[in-house]
């Protein structure tokens, strides 16, 4: 069967298959048909980020929609996360996100969220690709006088940001924090300022003027460069980048060092472990978490549980365990007790408000935790043969697994969206995990390239 669905949603180069006006018509058509299980009257909402094509992606999914006499509900430009807090708010059937994440603005993509906000499991994915590619929706369409109304939520940014400030503190305030922010010229650029502003913030900021052309351009979560030269140069007292979608944050301390995921996953960790609050005394976060994390955790009598990547399977291993805290190293953090998905304002807002609670600066709590070297080499493969199956490359690394022992980790896996293998190695000398991981590297693309 053919598949639509990767790692996260729908994804590719706009007005190119997938992301056609008639494939995203079906999408929504069958998306309609899946997420109508309740009687009388169906609706769901529709966001989007800041790119260009958003604005064809929209009309057609929503014409999709109509056809199948579901109700639409467009939010306009709101973060992926206030998609998923407007769907259970105004009591959605499902929730639509149009975006491409990260990814350059001529991508997009489609994410799809269920009633209870959370990301469509993979039997719903699977009878959406089988609607749009082989039975198609035709039969269960209404008739004229029962197709689908479209109305604009004129307030979804608005009610997205009272929900978030309402996460924050009620006895604490950003008065005479000087914040450097970067929106990525993407969803979150209205709704991130209105926030921390509102809380009193001093704010200095950074990608929050949209064209369509210009989300993640050498800002954002994925180029933290211009941020860390901002923090320094204002003086301030931290930074954060988000990125086109606003479900991730990636940090900077007053010093300039930029912070990822897993260093903001100890820190809150470790506040909620204080406080008796953190579930179980469980972070969930996936394989490429550093090992520093899984060793900071340790001293202070938290567990670490790995997933596969993808902030999807995060969620999913978190509701199984009922864990209410986990994430990726990318920024990606998730706070079960406030919404379904990451966030990466709500990520800002939890970070601040235990700088304020704990009185330390950012590059303080930050000392929590330290990272073990990390070696990345991506190769390029031309078919993706089970790892299992190559002599050599099973031979090489369980020799380096046995050399670095307890204090190292190996792992390699094949890219989710691109024909790639992704060779990851951790250890406590740089030096030699680099020449393992370039042994590795030589070994799989002998094998694969």
């Amino acid at each position: 069967m053919n598949r639509l669905f990767g790692t996260d949603g729908i994804r590719g180069r706009a007005n190119v298959p997938p992301m056609t006006v008639d494939t995203v018509m079906k999408v929504g058509q069958s998306a309609a048909q899946v997420c109508h299980t309740r009687p009388g009257r169906c609706k769901i909402v529709i966001g989007k980020d800041t790119r260009l094509s958003g604005y064809m992606i929209e009309s057609a999914i929503a014409a999709g929609i109509c056809s199948m006499g579901v109700d639409v509900l467009l939010a306009g430009v709101l973060p992926t996360p206030g998609i998923a807090f407007m769907t259970t708010s105004m009591r959605a059937d499902a929730g639509v996100v149009i975006s491409a994440s990260h990814n350059p603005f001529h991508d997009n993509g489609i994410k799809i969220f269920n009633r209870d906000g959370f990301k469509l499991p993979d039997e719903l994915e699977r009878k959406i690709e089988n609607l749009v590619f082989q039975a198609g929706p035709d039969s269960v369409q209404p008739s004229s006088e029962n197709l689908g109304r479209i109305s604009r939520l004129t307030d979804a940014d608005g009610r997205f940001t009272v929900f978030l400030k309402n996460t924050f503190p009620r006895h604490l305030s950003l008065d005479g924090l000087k914040i450097v922010l970067d929106c990525a010229h993407g969803a979150a650029y209205k709704v991130a300022p209105a926030v921390l502003s509102e809380l009193g913030a001093d704010l200095i900021l950074l990608g929050a003027q949209p064209d369509g052309k210009n989300i993640n351009h050498q800002c954002g979560s994925l180029h933290p460069a211009l941020l860390a030269s901002a923090v320094t140069k204002e003086s301030a007292d931290l930074g954060v980048a988000l990125d086109g979608d606003g479900d991730r944050a990636i940090f900077v301390d007053e010093t300039g060092r930029v912070l990822d995921g897993d260093q903001v996953m100890a820190i809150c960790a470790a506040h909620l472990h204080k406080q008796g609050k953190l579930n179980n005394d469980t972070l969930v976060a996936t394989v490429m978490s550093n090992l520093g994390l899984e060793v900071c955790l340790a001293e202070m009598g938290v567990q670490l549980v790995r997933t596969k990547v993808g902030d999807r399977w995060v969620v999913e291993e978190m509701l199984r365990r009922n864990c209410n805290l986990g994430g990726e190293q990318s920024g990606h953090i998730i706070f079960l007790d406030h919404n379904t998905t990451g966030d990466g304002i709500l990520t800002c807002l939890q970070l601040l408000a235990i700088m304020l609670e704990d009185r330390h600066r950012l590059s303080e709590l930050a000392g929590i935790m330290t990272r073990y070297p990390q070696e990345l080499i991506n190769v390029k493969v031309s078919h993706k043969r089970n790892l299992d199956e190559l002599p050599e490359v099973a031979s090489l690394t369980r020799e380096v697994t046995r050399e670095l022992g307890s204090k190292g980790r190996v792992l390699i896996r094949y890219s989710g969206t691109e024909p790639l293998v992704r060779v990851m190695l951790e250890g406590e000398d740089a030096a030699v995990i680099r020449s393992y991981a370039e042994q590795l590297a030589s070994s799989l693309n002998r094998a694969l390239g």
